[in-house]
């Protein structure tokens, strides 16, 4: 968790950061209990203000996430958006009459990319007390109509370790966070694998393993479905379908004005995630023994599944290990 909280607003409209400096204070931190502005560093820069600022905004949010990193502290530094920034270096470049690159960015905006981002990092701070400091880069890239192969996207691709991918289709149908589970990646899984398997369950690799191939598998399916409909699949890729809704509604969608819903621990993830997969699995075997699709995704033990996000964190465990005993009495 971080300590400090740094967001740049760089080339963000005026009234949109009004109304950040006038809700932040009303919002109350769950980790502290204290407003969430008292631990916010807040840099802005609107879109009427000079390029020349619009540039140096960022580098100015990570200047002051370095000076409070060296006193010890975990910062996260938002910019919004790196896509304005690299606008304001192109125009920049251009007044300069430097030679354009692609689509008019400068030819060393991957260069400049790269000098912003390789000053992330977790470091062992010097002087008298020992003790460590990170500072956590986290850009939001806005392309324009969406398109990913633009260069601004793709440098910044080739320079992140993580990436999610917002998604219009899921934020119009109302279904948040609005991220595209199919595009959205880490390259971080290999090195936190070990530490969930310590601090969270020994199957959590499988189990999340698991339920990236069913996220994939309904992927596959989506074409076939629209061309002629659910019910003329298999009874077994119907069991997928089914599975996949449990992941999108009651795992994957959060309500951030739910007091249950809006922050989950790692061990409320473990115990629904496991739920869920506890449930495909008994329906594979229900069907093999013989019993209706109808009956298997019409259990009531569905509808179950669908609230979990509602049960408090000190009760998961105990709500969960008895559903699952239930599923895997069968769900026919």
């Amino acid at each position: 968790m971080a300590d400090i909280i740094i967001y740049v607003g760089c080339g963000e409209r005026g009234n949109e950061m009004s109304e950040l400096l006038k809700e932040f204070p009303e919002l109350i931190d769950p980790a502290t209990g204290k407003s969430l502005i008292s631990r916010t560093v807040i840099i802005v820069n609107t879109s009427n203000m000079p390029v020349a600022a619009r540039e140096a905004s960022i580098y100015t949010g990570v200047t002051v996430a370095e000076y409070f990193r060296d006193m010890g502290y975990h910062v996260a530094v938002f910019s919004d958006s790196t896509s304005r920034w690299a606008e304001a270096l192109r125009e920049i470049s251009s007044r300069m009459e430097e030679l354009p690159g692609e689509e008019g960015y400068p030819s060393y905006l991957a260069s400049r990319l790269s000098s912003f981002y390789e000053r992330a990092g977790r470091v062992a701070v010097r002087g008298s007390k020992e003790r460590e400091g990170s500072v956590t880069i986290v850009g939001a890239v806005s392309p324009p109509g969406g398109d990913f192969s633009e260069p601004v996207t793709q440098a910044s691709l080739k320079l992140a370790g993580a990436f999610w991918a917002l998604d219009t289709g899921l934020a119009y149908s109302r279904h948040f966070p609005a991220i595209n589970w199919m595009k959205s990646y880490s390259l971080y899984l290999e090195h936190l694998k070990g530490w969930f398997t310590e601090n969270v369950a020994d199957d959590w690799s499988d189990i999340r393993d698991k339920a990236v191939y069913l996220l994939h598998r309904e992927e596959e399916l989506k074409e076939v479905v629209q061309l002629i409909g659910a019910d003329a699949l298999q009874d077994s890729d119907r069991i997928v379908l089914e599975t996949f809704r449990l992941l999108k509604d009651g795992f994957l969608r959060q309500n951030a004005f739910s007091k249950m819903d809006a922050f989950c621990g790692k061990e409320k993830q473990y115990w629904m995630l496991k739920a869920i997969l506890a449930f495909y699995d008994s329906a594979v075997a229900s069907l093999k023994d013989g019993v209706e699709i109808e009956k298997i995704v019409g259990n009531p033990v569905v509808e179950r599944l669908l609230r979990m996000s509602e049960i408090p964190d000190d009760e998961i465990v105990s709500s969960t290990r008895g559903l699952i005993e239930k599923i895997e009495k069968g769900v026919g």
